[in-house]
């Protein structure tokens, strides 16, 4: 018998959201940790609020949608919460009613950065590591480095001359150039665009095209007005130069999960203060005997030294010639292991550029960037925990 097409709307609604979620969704694991680390970090919230005014935005309601928008590649905060107006998966996952209102765009990104600093970033990642699931995939021994570049919202017009004497405190004509930085290189030209025939009235307010050629820029002479704290970096030769940020990780190489992250302005020098940062921070005063597995970037006589002296193993990739690296750190299977493994890192750099959206950042400034990068990272982590925890 065929159905009927009839369209009878309900005023009521005995359906739970809780019901409406597949009981094998991946989400449902995810949620759990991240519930469970955000209880444990009530009393931090507690300490960042006051007890009058007017209640604003739950913290942890404000983190959960920070999270779904990276996981689900949601481009913007005005798309998140139309988003949410429709898609119950998102209200249950953030803790909002199917009757609850939306928040505005503007009120919700206002609440957030408030909220979401580098330090909070860190402490949201650490109570994931910390969850009693999580924590016994994770070595606490051997681990692995590198670094990514991040680029910045600004575009090559936006980097101009400097005002006569405006050097910054922490660049100039005399910085030490890193092993893979090239400023003073000459940028190359963007290709002149035919002039159209019948142009719209909208070409009007276009930015106007600019020929670089023959002109050396280099971040000692010239700067970003958009982004101030964006420099001008190539990683490796042969590539173009771009205004970017250094994104930072370190990973375990037990599950492969990042286990700490940074953000700093991009130098030939910031992947190795980035990399001891980021081991003193995660095992402080350990005298157990760590590794740290790294590429020939990190193949640098000072920085195995300071490696050393923390109790830590360096498994650095060698260099061809020079290298810091001898037979006594070669000659075991753990190094062989550890460069075998290192490369597990681009895994998690590759998923936060196509997924999580830190190819190119739509934030300015050095803490707003590292803020979301980490919590991009912790996103990484939450992302492998299903299959992780299942197997």
């Amino acid at each position: 018998m065929r159905g009927t097409d009839e369209k009878s709307g309900s005023l009521f609604s005995y359906v739970d959201l809780e019901d409406r979620i597949p009981v094998k969704h991946p989400l449902r694991k995810i949620r759990q940790v991240v519930n469970d680390a955000l209880a444990s970090l009530d009393a931090e919230f507690e300490a960042l609020y006051v007890d009058f005014g007017r209640p604003s935005i739950a913290p942890e309601r404000l983190i959960r949608a920070s999270l779904i928008q990276i996981l689900f590649s949601i481009r913007s905060e005005r798309q998140l919460m139309e988003q949410m107006q429709y898609n119950l998966m998102f209200r249950w996952f953030v803790g909002l009613g199917i009757d609850d209102p939306v928040w505005v765009p503007t009120v919700f990104t206002k609440n957030r950065d408030r909220l979401l600093t580098t330090e909070m970033s860190r402490k949201v990642m650490a109570a994931i590591l910390a969850h009693r699931e999580v924590a016994p995939l994770l070595s606490d021994e051997h681990f692995s480095v590198d670094g990514t570049l991040v680029k910045a919202w600004a575009s090559m017009k936006s980097f101009q001359p400097k005002a006569e004497g405006a050097l910054s405190k922490d660049e100039g004509p005399d910085d030490p150039p890193g092993h893979d930085i090239a400023a003073d290189q000459p940028v190359q030209p963007q290709p002149e665009l035919e002039p159209n025939p019948m142009p719209r009235a909208t070409h009007q307010h276009r930015n106007a095209e600019v020929d670089f050629r023959g002109e050396k820029r280099s971040n000692a002479t010239h700067v970003s007005t958009t982004d101030h704290e964006a420099r001008l970096y190539k990683k490796s030769p042969g590539t173009g130069a771009v205004l970017c940020f250094m994104g930072h990780a370190l990973m375990e190489n037990r599950s492969g999960l990042i286990v700490q992250g940074d953000l700093t302005r991009a130098d030939g020098h910031a992947e190795r203060r980035a990399a001891l940062d980021m081991i003193h921070r995660h095992s402080p005063g350990s005298t157990r005997r760590l590794t740290m597995g790294a590429d020939k970037g990190y193949d640098a006589a000072g920085f195995i030294a300071d490696l050393r002296k923390a109790c830590v193993t360096p498994h650095v990739a060698q260099k061809l010639r020079h290298s810091a690296i001898d037979t006594r750190t070669t000659r075991h299977k753990g190094y062989a292991l550890s460069i075998q493994h290192r490369k597990r890192i681009e895994e998690a750099f590759g998923w936060i550029k196509t997924i999580g959206g830190m190819a190119q950042t739509v934030y300015r400034g050095v803490e707003r960037v590292r803020s979301r990068f980490i919590l991009t990272l912790a996103a990484n982590n939450l992302a492998r925990l299903p299959r992780l925890l299942a197997a």
